[in-house]
């Protein structure tokens, strides 16, 4: 009796059954509808100007635009696969734990049956009529009344904890299909991206004298120039308050990258806090002169290679998110304050309008988008829609 009473209360400790956590909510997105339609119309706006389609640059658009999309979905899918495999990781850990515990509930239920078997199968009846002592015939009743209920809840909790892990095993399978068919997606979308980038490199080798010519004149870069000031400023308004040339000699080399640790509720404050979007050489400063046009810099340019991870330099808004003729695949981000950070000729954009970004995430992968020749980031800082010098906001390291 004794025995029996030892595993009856030993069973308290295995009867709660391990529980799926529920998976995490995502907190409701802001609304932004309406500003993304006033960008999107603004975009527009942008293709349909009498200028629209003059330039060399103009015929790249659509390819890379297709390639920044194409990379934009095969990064949607990887972030897909990971979270996948997170799910599948979790849903086999659990599984396993239930199996453990079924393990143990069913060494007990046969250890409890051994017992009953070597005590005998003793109806109450019989204990009634073998005792003298009623309250030794009262606790004996209560024993058997208390390990019946005990043996009972066993069984119950062994069944929920098997359908628990015929549960588990049907959303693993779930999951291992929803990798594969991501899988599948992705290599198809990789095909599509190496046709795409021959598609460009077509139009590239065929209008390279063309764009050669373009980038050196002066008039094309002031339009350029004016065209990215008055997007800007644009934006401001619809965004809530928040000889032959030789390659340059490289001005300092940007080896750290920003980090979530910074907050830009207060981006003034963040003054030389940042740290540049990309590794790489800066090969201009902003106010240097242009070597092939005398043009200054309103922003950096820093060389990096092609397919580099740019990060934003502060949490903020996504306010654009498109090609820009002169800038190639051009995104900017509000960071709050009429302040603003512009990051392009990126390979791909890998963010869209109304996304909320912290210091340190993806935006956007390094190309050379827009005609030009070499591979790297242009980065810009802005004020109330005037450019200022990055390097007295950013540390190099």
């Amino acid at each position: 009796m004794h025995r029996i009473l030892v595993f009856a209360c030993a069973l308290a400790l295995l009867l709660p059954a391990a529980a799926v956590p529920a998976g995490k909510t995502e907190p409701p997105k802001q609304q932004l509808d309406q500003i993304k339609n006033r960008i999107e119309a603004l975009t527009q706006k942008l293709d349909t100007t009498k200028e629209a389609h003059t330039e060399a640059t103009d015929a790249l658009k659509q390819s890379e635009r297709a390639i920044s999309q194409t990379n934009r979905t095969l990064y949607e899918i990887t972030r897909q696969q990971t979270e996948k495999k997170q799910i599948l990781e979790t849903l086999q850990q659990q599984q396993s734990g239930l199996e453990q515990t079924i393990s143990r509930q069913q060494q007990m239920l046969a250890e409890q049956m051994r017992q009953q078997y070597l005590n005998g199968q003793q109806s109450y009846l019989q204990i009634l009529l073998s005792q003298q002592d009623p309250d030794a015939v009262s606790r004996q009743v209560h024993y058997f009344s208390y390990v019946a209920r005990a043996r009972a809840q066993l069984i119950e909790s062994l069944r929920e904890n098997r359908q628990r892990v015929a549960s588990l095993n049907q959303q693993t399978a779930a999951t291992l299909a929803q990798i594969e068919a991501l899988r599948s997606e992705r290599m198809s979308q990789r095909q599509q991206l190496e046709s795409e980038k021959k598609q460009r490199k077509t139009v590239m080798l065929s209008l390279a004298k063309q764009i050669k010519a373009q980038r050196g004149e002066i008039s094309k870069l002031r339009r350029d120039e004016k065209r990215l000031s008055d997007l800007v400023r644009r934006l401001a308004r619809i965004v809530p308050a928040q000889p032959k040339r030789s390659k340059p000699s490289a001005l300092g080399k940007n080896e750290a990258l920003p980090t979530a640790a910074l907050d830009s509720r207060n981006f003034a404050a963040l003054r030389g806090k940042l740290r540049l979007p990309v590794r790489g050489e800066i090969a201009n400063r902003y106010g240097s002169t242009r070597e092939d046009s005398g043009v200054s810099w309103k922003g950096l340019f820093i060389r990096a290679a092609e397919g580099s991870t740019v990060k934003t330099i502060a949490s903020g808004t996504v306010v654009f998110a498109d090609w820009l003729r002169g800038f190639g695949n051009l995104l900017i981000v509000d960071h709050g304050g009429n302040y603003m950070s512009l990051y392009g000729n990126n390979q791909a954009l890998l963010r869209a309008v109304g996304d909320e970004v912290t210091a340190g995430d993806d935006i956007a992968a390094v190309g050379n988008s827009g005609g030009n020749t070499e591979s790297g980031l242009y980065f810009e800082m802005r004020h109330q829609s005037r450019p200022f010098d990055p390097l007295n906001w950013c540390t190099l390291r």
